[in-house]
């Protein structure tokens, strides 16, 4: 796992803590994009599939893949902030002892440490009021069920079927038994719904944040099946929606395309501490 570097966010200018994610290249080394941080953030108002993945190039084979575009999401207002990344070209030419080129290829040692078991990829998203994203779900775990819940295995999103996939992931890991998408016809919606016994949950795959009516839709259908209302966003939430989540208790998460879903308000951290 890499070392955390502060990121400023373009909305609120809140320093977030942000650890670049670490992914195994096909040969087996763990592969790191590098960070630009010369460049400011820019906040994400709209998200296209074409524009959420990077180059990478692994520095003990060289080959080139595709990974999500590292992006960080505030603590403090929710703004969701994609940062620049290195061009493989720059990240060769780039001298060794810069902070801001971060780990590459096999270079990053710290980075190499963070490749998960089976080659699962580690993440981390956020620090300061909220803990890191697969670090404090992993904590979260351990102390909602005795350290009886195994660490989260992402899956890296690169649709919207891959977004509800990891949603439904997610619930079974929290401890929410036989999720499916309700059979029947579906309301016309943007979102994907999915039940358990106990959680009602709405996954929205889009490039636009989700706003007040779709969190109020939520929190209705789950006080009607008297069940724990969840809401996963790829694009964020507006400002209405995240204070309207918090009157109504409703956990929002965040998910980057690494599949790693990323709690955004006080519901939700208590969702994943306690789990089902």
């Amino acid at each position: 796992m890499a070392e955390a570097v502060p990121v400023r966010c373009p909305a609120c200018q809140r320093e977030n803590g942000y650890a670049v994610p670490v992914f195994p290249c096909a040969c087996g080394n763990p592969v790191a994009p590098s960070l630009d941080l010369s460049v400011p953030p820019r906040a994400l108002t709209h998200r296209t599939w074409a524009e959420s993945w990077v180059t990478v190039r692994c520095g003990a084979c060289g080959r080139e893949s595709q990974w999500p575009h590292p992006e960080v999401g505030c603590g403090s207002c929710g703004t969701v902030a994609r940062v620049a990344v290195r061009s493989p070209e720059r990240v060769e030419s780039a001298d060794p002892g810069d902070p801001a080129a971060g780990p590459s290829g096999a270079a990053g040692s710290a980075a190499g440490r963070g490749a998960g078991s089976g080659g699962a990829p580690d993440a981390r998203g956020l620090v300061g009021p909220r803990a890191p994203a697969a670090a404090g779900a992993r904590a979260g775990a351990d102390a909602g069920r005795g350290g009886a819940r195994p660490a989260f295995r992402p899956v890296t999103i690169r649709t919207g079927r891959d977004a509800v996939v990891t949603a439904a992931l997610y619930l079974r890991w929290l401890g929410f038994q036989d999720v499916r998408r309700p059979e029947g016809v579906p309301v016309p919606s943007a979102a994907v719904d999915l039940r358990a016994p106990g959680v009602v949950a709405q996954v929205d795959p889009t490039t636009a944040p989700a706003g007040l009516r779709a969190v109020e839709c939520v929190w209705l259908n789950g006080l009607t099946a008297s069940a724990t209302s969840v809401y996963f966003s790829l694009a964020g939430y507006t400002e209405e929606a995240r204070g309207r989540a918090e009157e109504l208790a409703i956990p929002l998460f965040v998910m980057d395309l690494t599949g790693v879903p990323q709690p955004v308000n006080d519901p939700a951290d208590e969702l994943v501490a306690k789990g089902a």
